[in-house]
């Protein structure tokens, strides 16, 4: 895991935040100001934050510690299945289901589901059944895929969460929240930063920006 610089977070566009009217006063301590209606995160804030951030995860995974990226709105998405994948965690990259942390025992059975039909889709099972039977066990196959993949060989609760847009992933950092499970995050202006360990204010919509951060992390 990499630093990184204020001139990187620049180029990447991080200090770009939302419009002024969608902001959350509680992110204030890390706004430098306005331009155009827009807010300007401070970036003297940010790289220490988000390089403190980054020094906790390293703990984490030297020590074998299952790291959870969630980015499940499109911009995110493709980018927090690569950098997972490259750094042998897990993801959630579509919809958070609702109890995915919190009801673990019945994700579990899913998974087991999940792992039952891959096994039917490579051994044969599918080609015995009828058309209609192995296209409705296919597309079962695709949706879990779709939900679980990304956490099938995950084994259990992760012991921390990387998540880009506290906003859009309330549920998940509640969830971890109830579970006494630390929360990285990606906050933007209009972000409420409660809940989150570990604040990283920065923009949370540009891909480039959700790229830089993603690749320090992975």
């Amino acid at each position: 895991m990499a630093t990184v610089s204020m001139r990187d977070m620049l180029k990447a566009g991080v200090h770009f935040g939302h419009q002024t009217r969608y902001w959350n006063p509680k992110m204030k301590p890390f706004i430098f100001g306005a331009r155009n209606k827009v807010h300007i995160i401070n970036l003297e804030k940010t790289v220490p934050m988000f390089n403190e951030a980054l020094a906790e995860l390293n703990k984490i995974s030297a020590r074998k510690g299952k790291i959870l990226f969630v980015g499940t709105k499109r911009a995110a998405s493709e980018a927090v299945k690569e950098a997972a994948n490259s750094c042998d965690q897990f993801f959630v990259n579509h919809r958070w289901l609702g109890g995915m942390l919190t009801n673990w025992k019945t994700v579990r059975q899913s998974i087991k589901r999940l792992k039952d039909l891959e096994t039917q889709s490579q051994d044969g099972t599918f080609e015995k059944l009828t058309k209609k039977e192995a296209l409705m066990r296919t597309r079962e196959l695709e949706k879990l895929e779709n939900s679980l993949g990304g956490i099938k060989d995950m084994g259990g609760l992760p012991d921390a969460l990387f998540v880009i847009d506290a906003d859009h992933e309330h549920i998940a950092i509640k969830e971890a929240n109830n579970l006494g499970i630390p929360v990285f995050a990606i906050v933007d202006t209009n972000s409420d930063p409660d809940g989150v360990d570990f604040v990283i204010p920065g923009n949370d919509d540009a891909i480039r920006a959700v790229s830089l951060y993603l690749g320090a992390v992975a």
